[in-house]
């Protein structure tokens, strides 16, 4: 039996940098980044990382589940999202509803989000509230399947489909996301199929397939855990002990792999959707996180559309007049990634009237020839130096919040997951400050080809 937890704990870069030649950063560009942590790893396989911070008397409690929509099996989709909504529908100690009424007692806050690789949830609370923090998310690692029944499996099954219809079915281009990776990824590929699933996988998801989907990789082996902010190390290791170490350990969670990918030709498709204007995507498949060209393709993407004086931006938006949005990123994934270009096509003022279709010839007609010279010649200095300041800035941005998406505990957390080193900080930026601007070019050649890569064009419904 678990030891109750009593409810009176729950309430108790504009930095010098010439992009031509990477060596010359400034002093202040080349200090280390000091985000000092201690680690050390549960007999239950739990890996736990403690950062210390005393900036605002303020812990975020950060778990990440190494699996995501990647370890799932076509006819059986949808199981990783699905649990992101059962962990917070109580547990074996912790009745439904309490889990949010302890933390909003004590003043706290908590989420979670699922992608094909992971599943993380945080929990951001006063430092005196920690071990609040610490009980609520141990027991639902251990406790969960106690409160686990048909009936609530059901529930959130439901929630979980009417949030596709609301995200995919009744949103405007919300089929276009879909269908973008069913044709880039081959059909036996982990990314192939979207995150939250298909409707007739969560309708065909039993309580078993539930109960099983939990018992792999929902163990303590599987996971790490961050706790990061105002703590005292050693008192906070002994509360995770206290809490965690009771959890059984489960069986090994083998690594995932996934099948080699490319493209060899121009994949095109039409969809057309309740939508007003048309929107062109343009995918690639590109280097996976942390792979060499990953960072360059990143500082591609503020090339092009990182602002108002961006390549595509100033063309399409703002002189052309003939675009409502443009953005171009890299959307990293472990397994491999994507460069997705983005194009909302608006008629040109005072101009001819033209099809959607047309429209869209011609905004493509500027993507492609803004690519080509970028694989003809290098971005200008100044072009790169401005895309790694923006890059920086984003990057300090997260760092100056412990908890929620992306901050400090966040980012601990997924350096360690993504290489195995928490304090990952240094070599990251390192990764976009010493690119050249022939660096750029040579990996616009390299990954953005005309020729192959896939282009799903969503047309006003006629």
């Amino acid at each position: 039996m678990r030891r109750p937890f009593l409810l009176a704990l729950a309430v108790v870069s504009a930095m010098a940098l010439a992009a031509a030649r990477p060596t010359a950063v400034s002093a202040q560009a080349a200090s280390p980044l000091a985000v000092p942590y201690t680690q050390f790893t549960l007999a239950n396989g739990l890996h736990v990382i403690l950062h210390e911070d005393h900036t605002v008397p303020q812990v975020s409690v950060n778990v990440w589940y190494h699996v995501g929509s990647a370890r799932e099996k076509p006819g059986r989709t949808g199981f990783a999202h699905l649990f992101e909504h059962l962990m917070f529908e109580g547990s074996g100690h912790v009745a439904e509803g309490d889990f949010d009424n302890f933390l909003e007692a004590a003043g706290g806050n908590n989420n979670g989000s699922t992608n094909p690789d992971r599943t993380n949830y945080w929990i951001t609370v006063p430092s005196n509230a920690l071990e609040l923090a610490l009980f609520l998310e141990s027991d639902r690692m251990g406790y969960l399947l106690d409160v686990v029944s048909p009936e609530l499996v059901n529930g959130q099954r439901d929630v979980v489909k009417n949030e596709r219809r609301q995200g995919v079915e009744n949103q405007p281009y919300g089929q276009a996301g879909v269908r973008l990776a069913e044709l880039v990824w081959p059909a036996d590929h982990p990314y192939h199929w979207p995150t939250i699933g298909y409707m007739d996988d969560l309708t065909a998801a039993t309580h078993q397939d539930v109960v099983d989907f939990f018992r792999t990789y929902y163990v303590p082996g599987n996971a790490s855990l961050v706790v990061a902010g105002d703590i005292d190390p050693a008192r906070t290791r002994a509360l995770v002990e206290k809490w965690f170490s009771d959890v059984k350990p489960g069986a090994f969670v083998p690594p995932i792999d996934g099948p080699p990918a490319y493209l060899t030709e121009v994949k095109r498709e039409t969809l057309e959707d309740r939508v007003q204007l048309p929107r062109i995507y343009l995918a690639w498949i590109t280097p996976a996180q942390f792979a060499p060209g990953d960072a360059d393709l990143d500082l591609v993407g503020q090339i092009l559309t990182g602002g108002k004086n961006s390549r595509l931006y100033k063309r399409l938006v703002f002189d052309l007049q003939i675009a409502q949005n443009v953005f171009a990123f890299q959307n990293s994934g472990a397994l491999g990634s994507t460069f997705q270009i983005v194009v909302t096509a608006k008629p040109a003022p005072g101009g001819e009237p033209k099809s959607p279709q047309q429209m869209i010839d011609d905004v493509k007609a500027i993507v492609d020839e803004e690519l080509a010279k970028l694989r003809e010649a290098p971005p200008s200095a100044r072009e790169l130096e401005r895309a790694v300041n923006q890059v920086e800035a984003s990057f300090f941005d997260r760092m100056e919040q412990v908890g929620g998406f992306g901050g400090k505990a966040d980012l601990l957390n997924a350096y360690f997951t993504q290489t195995g080193a928490p304090d990952f900080f240094n070599e990251d930026l390192a990764r976009y400050r010493a690119r050249s601007t022939t660096d750029i070019q040579a990996t616009v050649l390299r990954w953005l080809p005309a020729d192959r890569r896939v282009e799903l064009t969503v047309l006003p419904k006629q």
